[in-house]
């Protein structure tokens, strides 16, 4: 089986530093601290009210990284122009509400197609491959495909946040089945939201997925611990269960 890919998502750093203005702590940092560490792709989400990272930051931390940067963005006129400036590896379409704390569900890509399709196919003339953040639901599946994405990301939040055994289990069933359909399809099946190390390992399992995307999380633990340690203990049992 081949190695699972860990993308490191820096935009909290990003929250911390702007809960106080200032330059402290800073996101370029991070991100060259989490590529030392062996992060494979760093992951920044510019969201349309800039609430963690901004336009200045994601164009230093390309520049200052040598692994591929993965741009999360909403589906606008707006941040395909900056994609096309900034040529990140990957840009990922995210839904995404003002009013929200973080990212609630996937992305509604079936009946939207219409809206969708001239935003991808700008992405994909500047030569950026095209990610659809998307619940493990087969008619999402089908319409990311049909619309020329290279790569969906899995929703796990729904699994994260599983109350019950039957619960997570029930939404664990449905990210096997989805990556399988996914992979099927000829789509790069990545999976990310609320990952943990208590509960990373099961999809890390999943052979279709290459790559996870991690973030909050990993911020959480680095202040205890320090981001290279977090980061260093997360593709440990990553790893671990892909051996399994």
């Amino acid at each position: 089986m081949d190695r699972l890919r860990l993308g490191v998502n820096i935009d909290h750093v990003a929250t911390l530093r702007n809960a106080r203005g200032g330059v402290h702590p800073d996101p370029v940092s991070a991100a060259l601290l989490a590529q030392k560490a062996g992060a494979d792709g760093i992951t920044m989400h510019l969201r349309e009210d800039r609430r963690h990272i901004r336009d200045n930051d994601i164009f230093a931390v390309k520049q200052a990284i040598h692994i591929p940067l993965n741009f999360e963005m909403a589906a606008t006129d707006e941040m395909v122009s900056i994609a096309e400036k900034l040529r990140p590896n990957a840009a990922c379409i995210v839904p995404e509400k003002r009013e929200e704390l973080t990212t609630e569900g996937g992305l509604a890509v079936a009946g939207a197609e219409a809206r969708l399709s001239p935003l991808i196919d700008r992405l994909k003339q500047a030569d950026i491959r095209v990610s659809l953040f998307v619940d493990a639901d087969e008619a999402e599946l089908q319409a990311s495909a049909a619309i020329g994405a290279d790569i969906v990301e899995l929703h796990t939040g729904s699994y994260c946040d599983a109350a019950t055994t039957e619960q997570r289990e029930h939404e664990l069933s449905r990210i096997v089945t989805g990556a399988s359909i996914a992979s099927h399809l000829g789509l790069e099946v990545h999976a990310g939201h609320g990952l943990s190390f208590d509960n990373v390992g099961n999809i890390a399992e999943i052979p279709e997925i290459v790559e996870l995307n991690i973030g909050h999380f990993l911020m959480g633990v680095a202040i205890f611990t320090g981001l290279d340690e977090a980061i260093i203990s997360m593709r440990s049992l990553m790893e671990k269960a892909r051996q399994s």
